[in-house]
């Protein structure tokens, strides 16, 4: 129900632009999120982005990526730059969504796609 995209590999300092749909029944969408995953570490929030706009980075990305919102296309977007060995990851897209009116809302994973960053 959610696809990622736009992982790849990069040089120190370049940039990629990550892509997230949510597909399927959706009756509405909450938030949307990025998180990532290093290997041998734990999942970790990335940014968030919520219906009105606005957003929340962690600290390890804010100013260097912009997460945003297209509603009619039910896509969420990491723009990243500056990117740094560190920022080697996969990266999940998730979503708090309903699917239909008569049912709870509910969380949505990715698939995850992977970003490499060569120093």
């Amino acid at each position: 129900q959610l696809q990622a995209s736009g992982g790849g590999l990069v040089q120190f300092g370049g940039s990629l632009r990550l892509s997230c749909t949510a597909s399927g029944r959706i009756f509405s969408i909450n938030n949307m999120r990025w998180y990532r995953q290093a290997p041998g570490k734990q999942r970790e929030f990335v940014a968030q982005i919520f219906n009105d706009g606005s957003t929340i980075y962690a600290d390890s990305v804010r100013g260097r990526s912009t997460i945003s919102r297209d509603n009619a296309k039910n896509t969420v977007y990491l723009q990243m730059s500056s990117l740094k060995p560190e920022d080697t990851a996969v990266y999940y897209c998730y979503a708090l969504l309903r699917t239909a009116v008569t049912t709870p809302i509910d969380n949505y994973w990715g698939q995850g796609t992977q970003v490499t960053v060569s120093s």
